[in-house]
């Protein structure tokens, strides 16, 4: 468990995943989100993208995977995001959700970070800023 005393800014990490058909059925469903473009081939072929894209949220939710179990890690208390949608991201793509430090507040026990998500090709397809709370030390 990493806490305040223990992150610099700078410090850095990063969780990559290959998105899956099953990854974007499977979040269609939990999420109650079935826009044609993420889930019916036919109709996403007319879409602006011309082939069915991952929701936003999934793939944003890769941050999420970056900020609760590597940097800071498991205990972290998620508070707020600010999110852009830069590119889509499609069945097959491989991306890697990256969180970087860029202030510590300690007096209120806070991180506030640069997130981006970026694919196989090294493209930027989301970027924001997180701020978490970290473990508190024993």
């Amino acid at each position: 468990m990493r806490t305040i005393d223990t992150i610099q800014v700078g410090d850095s990490a990063s969780f990559t995943k290959t998105v899956t058909e099953t990854d974007i059925i499977l979040y269609a469903g939990i999420s109650g989100d079935m826009n044609p473009a993420h889930i019916n081939a036919e109709a996403a072929k007319e879409g602006m993208f011309g082939q069915r894209i991952a929701h936003g949220m999934l793939s944003a939710g890769f941050i999420s995977c970056v900020l609760g179990m590597h940097l800071p890690g498991p205990g972290t208390i998620y508070l707020g995001q600010e999110l852009k949608f830069v590119k889509p991201v499609f069945i097959g793509d491989t991306v890697t959700a990256t969180a970087t430090v860029t202030e510590r507040i300690e007096e209120k026990n806070r991180l506030i970070l640069d997130t981006t998500v970026t694919n196989q090709n090294g493209d930027v397809v989301i970027k924001g800023t997180a701020t978490v709370m970290p473990p508190k030390a024993n």
